[in-house]
């Protein structure tokens, strides 16, 4: 004990602990990245590669190869032998330095982008899941069902049009629906109209708006729009947002003229001792969950009120048709009313 040193046991100390987090922090720690590129063979780097040339060239942009290998995560070497064997195989081409797909490409990613807009409405519709999970679950079952497989999932979904955040699902021959509406920026101070599509990436633009509380299919009327700042009013409520958000947003202007509904508001900014009837409920609620909601009684002209206030400020209770119910602040925010 007397060679005992307490600073070179912290510093020992704080040693191990940096190694450990350089092989073991999430995603990025080198544990991580080799077991993925350990466990992921060849076709999901393909099918990862497909995708995102697909949305590049969907977007009207154009990659090369040294972007693309840095954008896949995977070992560099091995996307770039990957990539090789694909314009082999005629799934993708070169246009000088720019890389593009085939029309076998094409069709391959349209079937990867079919799998994971599918299986991000069944998340919706069908599970408990929050809609910060879809998008990662998906990417992973996107590489795992099988072309039969896909089509019974479509089939037990009632062949839908559009996922979740209002992008179009192909169908089994690669035909979409249009998404209708410009971006949120493009549209003048004054302009009504309905919110149709939120796009997920990048992610941390996503999730900026996630945070917001913003949700497909409302209503919204523009009150400012600049270079620094887009605000809009919908269901009660003024949001604000960076133009770089705000483009993520896809708003198609409604064809007749319409009045915002004074007094129109969410639940969750419903005060003691307010009555208000309820207008209905957000498309933002799907599945089990709005099924769930209208069994309780939030259906289209009830009167409801708040039972009790809770001190932690969530959940509350709201009395309804003579049942007190409790509900978080985002499920009451997905229930429409109007205060008398």
């Amino acid at each position: 004990m007397e060679n005992y040193n307490p600073l070179t046991a912290l510093l020992l100390f704080f040693a191990i602990v940096v190694v450990l987090f350089v092989l073991f922090r999430p995603v990025h720690g080198w544990f991580w990245v080799l077991k993925k590129n350990f466990k992921n063979n060849e076709k999901i780097i393909i099918e990862d590669i497909l995708k995102q040339l697909y949305h590049f060239e969907n977007s009207g942009n154009k990659v090369d190869m040294k972007t693309l290998v840095q954008m896949i995560n995977y070992n560099h070497h091995r996307v770039v032998e990957v990539i090789k064997k694909m314009t082999v195989s005629d799934l993708i081409f070169f246009e000088k330095d720019i890389l593009k797909l085939s029309e076998k490409g094409r069709e391959y990613a349209l079937r990867i982008v079919r799998v994971h807009r599918l299986w991000e409405r069944y998340l919706a519709d069908k599970t408990g899941f929050s809609k910060s999970e879809w998008h990662d679950r998906a990417e992973a079952m996107e590489h795992q069902l099988s072309y039969d497989e896909t089509n019974i999932l479509a089939a037990h979904l009632g062949h839908p049009k559009f996922d979740p955040h209002g992008d179009p699902i192909p169908t089994q021959t690669g035909r979409m629906a249009e998404i209708k509406g410009e971006e949120l920026p493009l549209l003048s101070v004054n302009t009504i109209g309905r919110i149709t599509h939120i796009e997920d990436e990048p992610d941390v633009i996503y999730k900026q708006i996630l945070a917001e509380n913003i949700h497909i299919g409302s209503i919204l009327k523009v009150i400012e729009n600049n270079a620094t700042r887009i605000s809009f009013e919908s269901e009660g409520e003024i949001f604000k947002l960076a133009p770089i958000v705000a483009a993520n947003l896809t708003v198609a202007p409604l064809e007749k003229v319409l009045e915002v509904e004074d007094n129109l508001v969410r639940l969750s900014s419903l005060k003691e001792n307010e009555t208000a009837k309820i207008i209905g409920i957000s498309k933002e609620s799907r599945g089990e969950a709005r099924r769930r909601l209208l069994d309780l009684g939030f259906v289209k002209g009830a009167d409801i009120k708040i039972d009790l206030l809770n001190p932690l400020s969530e959940p509350n209770a709201y009395l309804i048709k003579g049942t007190s119910i409790a509900l978080r602040k985002d499920q009451a925010a997905k229930i429409l009313i109007k205060k008398y």
